[in-house]
């Protein structure tokens, strides 16, 4: 049977038809999600994911050290009493504000000594929100520490666990947390960029000796507070900045724990710290003098106590002789360490505690030796 050519265009318009509408069903399906967020009401919920669950390892443990870090640090205010020069009368002006950290279950809070000095009172506040008067326990101002403490009846916050800070690394983490500007628990990072460094203080000139240098931010009330390793050890206390503006500029500084291991039990114990000693006098002008005209680098001893380490160890000053005046022993090194002023000698000893045996290098008659001296309680 044969099919007539008058049907077939008939037959091709019907298919042509039918696929233009499975074209448009399927375009319309294709904007179905589209005209759906249109027509949704505006009161849908979106779909929330937890934030803590798409951090970052590092990010999470950041923040778990600090949340278990916060409590210990405390928020420090100042102020000092003025006389009204027409009235006579004294009145409490505000002085400053700084930081410090729980040592202990006593009550014992440490800080710098910067921050409360010149002051006749001072706050502590805890990350609870609850105020304390503070007494001064005692302070060193040559390490630029100082001892409050506090009252806590109830609810003691937890003292900062203790590092050590002799095996730092520079590169090494570290988290400062304080109250800078007065804003307060502030948590900064970065890491140990050197170590050792000595700053000279603004107390006599008396240089402050291997200081911990980190980029971590510390700005004006930031001192005091605590600087931790990523374990959430101390490993120092924020002391000072250098900036030209007076803000942090990426170089901070801390005294070491190791330090403040030596410094802080004594001033609570005896309310104050006690520099290790020899029993000696020395002078430092003197001392100039004599290294330029002899040439030996050293500190001079000009004269022993009797009954003194020094003493004990055999030590001698100048004295006077036959042939005029005897030079005493020349102290050119402690523990191996050389040294070349008084100050360094100060410096050296002061790394050690009183009671702890010390091998001194001395030369006497242009021959050197080495004796063991057991500290004693210095001035």
């Amino acid at each position: 049977m044969k099919t007539s050519n008058s049907a077939r265009p008939s037959f091709m318009r019907r298919l042509l038809a039918v696929a233009s509408l499975a074209a448009l069903l399927l375009g319309l399906w294709q904007l179905l999600p589209f005209a759906e967020s249109l027509w949704a009401p505006d009161t849908a919920t979106p779909r929330t994911v937890s934030a803590r669950g798409d951090l970052a390892a590092d990010e999470k443990s950041t923040i778990e050290l600090f949340e278990r870090s916060r409590d210990s640090v405390v928020y420090i205010s100042t102020s000092a009493l003025v006389r009204d020069a027409w009235t006579r009368n004294v009145f409490a002006v505000p002085r400053g504000t700084g930081s410090g950290f729980i040592w202990d279950d006593a009550g014992h809070v440490v800080t710098n000594y910067h921050v409360i000095e010149n002051a006749s009172a001072a706050t502590v506040k805890l990350a609870d929100g609850r105020d304390y008067k503070a007494a001064l326990v005692g302070a060193s101002p040559d390490h630029d520490i100082a001892v409050l403490k506090i009252g806590v009846g109830f609810k003691r916050p937890p003292p900062v666990p203790v590092g050590t800070s002799a095996d730092l690394k520079v590169g090494q983490k570290v988290f400062a947390i304080g109250n800078p500007f007065g804003l307060d628990w502030t948590l900064t990072s970065g890491i140990v960029s050197a170590l050792d460094r000595t700053l000279a203080g603004e107390r006599d000139g008396q240089a402050i000796q291997h200081l911990i240098q980190t980029d971590a931010a510390i700005n004006p009330g930031n001192s005091g507070g605590p600087l931790l390793d990523s374990a959430g050890r101390l490993i120092g206390i924020t002391t000072a900045i250098y900036s030209p503006s007076g803000a942090s500029a990426g170089i901070g500084f801390a005294v070491p724990v190791d330090t403040v291991m030596r410094v802080v039990p004594q001033i609570i114990s005896q309310g104050k710290y006690i520099r290790p000693g020899l029993g000696i006098e020395a002078d430092e002008r003197i001392n100039r003098q004599l290294v330029a005209m002899s040439g030996t680098q050293g500190v001079f001893v000009l004269r022993v106590e009797p009954g003194s380490a020094a003493d004990q160890a055999g030590l001698s000053g100048v004295s006077r002789g036959n042939g005029g005046i005897v030079p005493g022993d020349v102290i050119t090194a402690v523990a191996g360490k050389p040294i070349r002023s008084l100050q360094e000698l100060l410096l050296r000893l002061d790394e050690f505690k009183v009671g702890d045996v010390v091998a001194l290098g001395v030369e006497r008659d242009g021959r050197s030796r080495e004796v063991s001296v057991t500290l004693q309680p210095g001035v």
